[in-house]
This record gives C-alpha cells, sequence and structure tokens, in this order.
C-alpha cells in the first residue's frame, strides 16, 4: 500500500495550511488505498538553504537535513498544501523542496491550494519545480478560495463540493504513486 505525505506549505502565524491539510486528512485517512500522514514544515525548522553541497548529489552535512530527507524518502507521493504568497508558492516551501533531490524522484504529487484566487499561481510553479525533480504531477487540483471557502477570509469552511475535488485529486495521487513505486524503490 502507497503511502501519501500531506505537507503543511506555511508556517506564518494563524496560517491556514494547517487546518486545509487537517480536512484533507480527514476525508483521506477514510480512504483504503493508501496510508496518509500529515508533515508540517514548522516541525523542520529548516534555515534557508545551508547546505554546502547541491543536494543531487545527496551528501547532506546537517542534520535538520537528513532528518528532513528521512522523512520525505518515505513517502511515494505528496499532497502539497500551500498558500499564495506574491503569485507563488511559500518561501518556507520551496526552501523545503530545494534542500533534497533523490528523496522527491519517481514519485507523485497533488496540490490544494488556497488564496484569493484559489491559489492556483503558486501551483503553476510548483509544477514546474516537479518537473525538474521527476515528480509527476496529476491534473486534479484542489482551489480553495478565501472569499467562498473561507468565513470572513479567516475561519475555514470548505464549499461542499471541494470534498469531491480532493477525492478526485487523492485517486490520481494514488494510482500515479502506484504505478511509479517500482521507479523509486529501485
Amino acid at each position: 500500500m502507497v503511502k501519501i505525505g500531506i505537507i503543511i506549505g506555511s508556517t506564518r502565524p494563524g496560517r491556514h495550511g494547517e487546518a486545509v491539510a487537517k480536512w484533507v486528512y480527514e476525508i483521506a485517512s477514510q480512504r483504503k488505498d493508501a496510508k496518509f500522514e500529515l508533515i508540517d514544515l514548522a516541525d523542520y525548522n529548516l534555515p534557508h538553504l545551508d547546505e554546502p553541497m547541491p543536494p543531487s548529489l545527496g551528501q547532506y552535512s546537517h542534520d535538520h537535513t537528513k532528518r528532513w530527507a528521512a522523512t520525505i524518502a518515505g513517502f511515494d507521493g505528496f499532497v502539497f498544501v500551500t498558500p499564495e504568497y506574491n503569485h507563488s508558492t511559500s518561501g518556507v516551501l520551496k526552501n523545503a523542496i530545494d534542500y533534497l533531490s533523490a528523496e522527491w524522484n519517481n514519485k507523485a504529487a497533488g496540490f490544494v491550494s488556497y488564496g484569493a484566487v484559489g491559489g492556483t499561481r503558486a501551483v503553476e510553479h510548483l509544477r514546474l519545480i516537479m518537473g525538474e525533480l521527476q515528480v509527476a504531477d496529476v491534473r486534479q487540483q484542489v482551489a480553495l478560495s478565501l472569499f467562498t471557502d473561507f468565513e470572513n477570509f479567516s475561519v475555514f469552511k470548505p464549499a461542499e463540493m471541494q470534498a469531491t475535488f480532493v477525492q478526485m485529486m487523492l485517486d490520481q495521487v494514488i494510482a500515479w504513486s502506484t504505478a511509479l513505486a517500482p521507479l523509486h524503490a529501485a
């Protein structure tokens, strides 16, 4: 059975990402075709990329990098929960992604985004990054609007239809993660 990490892509005080990721996890954990785990970037305290060697060499010198690498290596696929900041993803998520290379390769990714226009521009940037890391990103995306899926722009109350989009995205992430598992296991 494949293992999917749901990554909370923000560490900002008062972030919406934690509530969104927990909602995705609640939906996902009812499934029987994969195992799911929340990964909170706030638990890793990754400084701005401080490894002296390029991640593609896999020669990590810092304990925080080794811990992060061990976590990511243990998953077959990911759901990135990302805010949209200035037409892109959060700096902390980009930094966390940039720390590693091989640990991401030949896995699948789906996206749940939120922002004024559903976070779609953040996901556009993440798709480019995933391509470079040999991560197969799935088509279905969950785009949550601050106007319609949050009460007063702060309390997360997703529209009912969003849960259907989460299931569709998970279907694709699980299928691709299963298909790619032999590649990253080698």
